[in-house]
């Protein structure tokens, strides 16, 4: 499998990237952190807009950057299609004008991917003859893609392009970002400060935290991991994992999704029977009961569970149990609650999850 390398040592007068990167190239890298961990400085040095002055990077058997031996290709020299926060757009040019730059400055021998299949794709193509100010903002973003594409890149570089989108258009462009990857078989790393963005569509995530890379893996292995709760931020620990929609119920409003012999409730999505989404559920909207109840409750998602593991927080009167219910899951609860329980390793349970609970995450 193709791999991305890249060592980058780059100082500013109030920030310091120093990163070591290693990740295989295929799927969706998403680069998370906090606002100044240095997610857009990574993704212009790995372009070539920033020049590292000891920076090396190489993708596959092809080395881009390698100061020791004096090579630096600049971004128009490298197979990569860099798609920015704000569309950047030609104002003066129609969709297709814009489209057949990028394509265009592709020699013929050289393009992998057609106009057609971009515009299908990312279904634009009733904008094909509009100008460019006739375009709501997520579909400003489509076409930006699109033109990146078009460049036939080995590697697609978006640099949070939702960021200027209401969550409406950002419910409509994710389904196109994953497809693209999908059909196209186009590596991408993608740069965002929204959690509920990277869930939906990384394959695996590259934490950073103050120029570096503290954490590089699955997502749920990081979700679900107490040695990084400081870097994350208590109210992003949980889980996620993909579930199957097994059918809605429009009378109230809610979606049933199964998984693993098990299912869950959740707000009604526009999502056909039969397909697959992802399920964030955090930490502190899970609740641990020993055995069934006997009275009713108005907890829809009651799943049944085995503890795997009890990890201490530092300093905090909670602890953090984690539980296998087919995936793992992390629940969030007192000291006291879990010496009244008895609760130990190997114990069966359930968790239960208020379905209200999952909104936020797969909503916004």
């Amino acid at each position: 499998m193709s791999r991305l390398l890249a060592c980058f040592d780059v100082r500013f007068s109030a920030f310091h990237l120093n990163i070591d990167v290693d990740v295989p190239m295929s799927g969706i890298t998403a680069i998370f952190g906090p606002s100044g961990s240095g997610k857009t400085t990574l993704l212009r040095c790995l372009a070539g807009l920033e020049r590292a002055p000891n920076g090396f990077m190489q993708f596959g058997n092809d080395v881009w950057q390698d100061e020791k031996r004096g090579l630096c290709l600049p971004l128009y020299n490298r197979p990569i299609g860099y798609v920015f926060q704000e569309p950047r757009l030609f104002p003066h040019y129609n969709v297709r004008a814009n489209l057949l730059y990028g394509y265009k400055r592709i020699p013929s021998e050289e393009r992998r991917i057609t106009i057609e299949q971009v515009v299908e794709i990312l279904g634009i193509g009733r904008l094909l003859e509009r100008r460019i100010h006739k375009l709501s903002g997520g579909e400003q973003q489509r076409v930006a893609i699109g033109r990146a594409l078009l460049t036939s890149p080995k590697l697609l570089l978006l640099d949070e392009p939702l960021a200027s989108v209401d969550v409406q258009r950002k419910q409509e462009l994710l389904p196109f970002i994953r497809r693209l990857h999908e059909e196209l078989r186009i590596p991408v790393i993608y740069v965002s400060h929204g959690i509920a963005e990277v869930l939906q569509l990384a394959d695996r995530l590259l934490l950073l935290n103050e120029g570096k890379v503290v954490a590089t893996g699955a997502p749920n292995e990081i979700l679900t991991s107490l040695q990084f709760r400081g870097k994350l931020g208590a109210h992003r620990i949980g889980a996620i994992f993909d579930a199957r929609v097994a059918a809605h119920d429009a009378e109230y409003g809610l979606t049933r999704l199964e998984f693993n012999g098990q299912h869950l409730f959740v707000p009604l999505q526009s999502i056909a029977v039969g397909q697959i989404m992802r399920v964030h559920i955090l930490s502190s909207d899970v609740s641990v009961v020993i055995g069934r109840t006997g009275c009713p409750t108005s907890v829809l998602n009651i799943l049944e569970a085995t503890i795997v593991e009890i990890r201490e927080i530092d300093q905090s009167p909670s602890v953090d149990v984690l539980l296998d219910i087919g995936a793992p899951l992390v629940a969030s609860i007192t000291r006291k609650s879990l010496v009244t329980l008895g609760l130990k390793p190997g114990h069966r349970v359930f968790a239960h999850v208020k379905a209200v609970a999952l909104n936020e995450e797969l909503m916004a």
